[in-house]
């Protein structure tokens, strides 16, 4: 018996913990409900930090399912739908069989992506379940006989791994796709994107260059779809096509102002982006763009550099005071202003003691002063006593010599 666990490690003070556990207890309800062998728990990570550091926890709220000495991290968008097939997906088999013609064509009409393995006992299928076991935190994993495939579709060999996506399917060839692994990590994504924060992150993770572009202008969307779908075979290996809504994400990625609608390329590995040099309106000009990248005749902006994360520190808190203001002005008063209050008040402390410790030891200077000038003027009228003073000692000497005693005298 395989046990199966699914949790969360939360620390009390978090924000996102807090936010976090309605949507934790409707996972936990749904999975009992619909009879799921995964048991729903979670644990204070600040007061059993062994555990955490078992785990590898390195923030807070974090999903792991536990499936007998495994443990697999959830990365997708904490919502109790998401959480509930990531947990059913995981704790099942990491692949799964397709016996028949009905369950193929069930399945390729509820998944966008669909990975199946052609063939008998193969080193390929052993292949198969290994990247399967590891990647099963994304996407499902199937295996079938050929005769489940509809008339249409051919494979040039078998065993075969085989994606439908995009209405095509697309083979795996280890000698042009390289390992299977990351071939199947960069096909999981369709084409064409609608790209969000979550999507973001995940094709980060491969280090992917991928175009998107603010809003849903239609010239745009179709020039960008046509390039995905009719140049495939040039571009599918280094990009991913997708579009964003809004501007506020390529803003905060250029620390600036884009037009709307935009055109940008990124490259997720060092946070470079390119803009077209002229507007963009045919697939022509797309196409030309995308190769000037390729190419390295483009005109690269931004990355990882010092400058480029001093810069980033110094728009981030321009943004968030400029945030808070906009949300609570006087929150932001508050939050900003005292603070600043304090700190002219004490600079306006210490620059007023400094001049005040200045005026006083220029006073006891003039003091000094004046009192040396008073020694130099007596100095001279002392230096004449002080010549006298051997003949005075001498009338002394003689008054005393005067005044001995008649006596003494005659015995002189």
């Amino acid at each position: 018996i395989v046990v199966l666990g699914l949790l969360q490690f939360y620390a009390p003070w978090c924000g996102y913990c807090k936010k976090l556990e309605p949507v934790w207890y409707d996972v936990g309800a749904e999975l009992k409900s619909s009879g799921s062998p995964v048991r729903v728990g979670k644990m204070d990570g600040t007061a059993y930090s062994g555990m955490s550091s078992e785990f590898g926890v390195r923030g807070y709220p974090t999903i792991k399912l536990l499936k007998g000495d495994l443990a697999y991290n959830y990365k997708g968008p904490r919502t109790k739908d998401d959480i509930v097939e990531f947990a059913n997906r995981v704790a099942g088999p990491a692949v799964r069989a397709l016996p028949s013609k009905q369950m193929f064509d069930h399945m390729m009409k509820r998944h966008d992506v669909l990975f199946v393995y052609f063939g008998g006992e193969s080193p390929l299928k052993e292949k198969y379940i290994d990247m399967a076991a590891e990647l099963i935190v994304y996407t499902y994993f199937f295996s079938a006989s050929e005769d489940v495939l509809p008339e249409s579709v051919t494979l040039p060999e078998l065993p075969s791994v085989v994606v439908f996506k995009d209405g095509a399917y697309f083979t795996y060839d280890e000698y042009v796709d390289g390992g299977l692994s990351s071939w199947v990590n960069k096909e999981r994504f369709q084409s064409y994107l609608q790209i969000d924060g979550f999507t973001l992150y995940e094709l980060g993770e491969t280090g992917t260059v991928y175009i998107l572009y603010s809003t849903n202008l239609l010239t745009s969307t179709t020039l960008i779809q046509r390039v995905a779908k009719e140049y495939r075979e040039h571009f599918n290996r280094d990009f991913q096509f997708g579009h964003m809504d809004g501007n506020d994400y390529i803003n905060s990625l250029i620390m600036g102002e884009v037009s709307v609608p935009s055109i940008i390329i990124l490259n997720t590995s060092n946070e470079q982006y390119f803009l077209p040099s002229e507007p963009v309106e045919t697939l022509e000009q797309l196409v030309h763009f995308i190769n000037s990248v390729l190419d390295g005749s483009a005109q690269a902006q931004g990355g990882d550099g010092m400058f480029q994360r001093v810069k980033r520190v110094a728009f981030d808190a321009k943004s968030t005071i400029m945030s808070v203001f906009r949300s609570s002005p006087v929150l932001g008063c508050f939050l900003f202003g005292l603070p600043l209050g304090v700190i002219s008040l004490m600079c306006y402390g210490i620059c007023t003691a400094e001049s005040d410790d200045g005026q006083e030891d220029m006073e006891l200077m003039k003091r000094d002063d004046e009192e040396e000038e008073d020694d130099e003027e007596d100095e001279p009228r002392q230096a004449p006593g002080e010549l006298e003073g051997p003949e005075e000692d001498g009338e002394n000497e003689e008054e005393e010599e005067q005044e001995k005693n008649p006596d003494d005298k005659k015995a002189d």
